[in-house]
């Protein structure tokens, strides 16, 4: 598995290098009041990926904190519940509702 995610990654570098070599024709990025950015077209859209990049996380970011806090709080919970609910040696049975017949 080790060598076939470094041969991915060595082709994935090799499309890439590819599109960076395709697309080395310049871009002017034309800004209010006269202002012009000329820089390879390349470059200009590895900015605007990693801007797009870097504001996906940043929306998904209280997401990801709410729910680490929640897994949290339920651990703390379960730990909780573990050590209160169970004397030494006993075992508690869980009924997962085959005996059932659902």
């Amino acid at each position: 598995m080790r060598y076939f995610n470094w041969v991915l990654r060595a082709l994935l570098f090799i499309l890439l290098l590819g599109f960076a070599l395709k697309n080395d024709q310049p871009a002017t990025l034309r800004y209010f009041f006269g202002y012009e950015w000329t820089s390879s077209l390349v470059v200009v859209v590895l900015i605007f990926f990693a801007i797009g990049a870097l504001l996906g996380v940043m929306a998904m970011l209280p997401n990801v904190l709410q729910q680490r806090r929640e897994i949290a709080r339920l651990k703390r919970d379960l730990h909780l519940a573990n050590v209160a609910g169970s004397a030494p040696g006993a075992k508690e049975k869980v009924n997962d509702g085959a005996a059932d017949g659902i």
